[in-house]
């Protein structure tokens, strides 16, 4: 636990109770009153890294390249989930359709229709139709 979060923690509770009694004045009061004190706390707590970093400047490259190598190593993961996930999105069936020796559609009209070809029962093993 830090020296500032028993500060911040008072500081609140001040804006809290200077926003009930200025409730008359606007509902949004105590907003403006919470804002204006975690600004404040946000800059006390820049100028207490800026001195960190003056006064050990090793830690903070360490630390920043920490930070940088969680990244990375976050953003790599999540490429690959992303590689192996099932791929979204609409199918449609598509109905076969017959087709001659040439590769384009027969069409089925009266004059195009066959005798059926004759079979070879020259084996002598059962078949499946049997």
């Amino acid at each position: 636990m830090s020296k500032l979060t028993p500060i911040t923690d008072r500081v609140m509770d001040l804006v809290s109770q200077a926003g009930t009694s200025l409730s008359h004045v606007g509902p949004s009061a105590t907003k403006l009153l919470q804002t204006g004190a975690a600004m404040g706390a946000m800059k006390t707590g820049g100028r207490v890294a800026i001195k960190l970093v003056r006064r050990n400047p090793v830690v903070a490259i360490a630390a920043a390249l920490g930070v940088g190598v969680l990244a990375y190593a976050a953003r790599r993961k999540r490429k690959q989930d992303e590689a192996n996930a099932p791929i979204e999105g609409r199918s449609r069936r598509i109905e076969a359709k017959r087709v001659n020796g040439t590769g384009k559609t027969r069409k089925s009209t009266a004059s195009a229709k066959r005798a059926p070809r004759a079979r070879k029962t020259t084996s002598t093993a059962p078949s499946a139709e049997a």
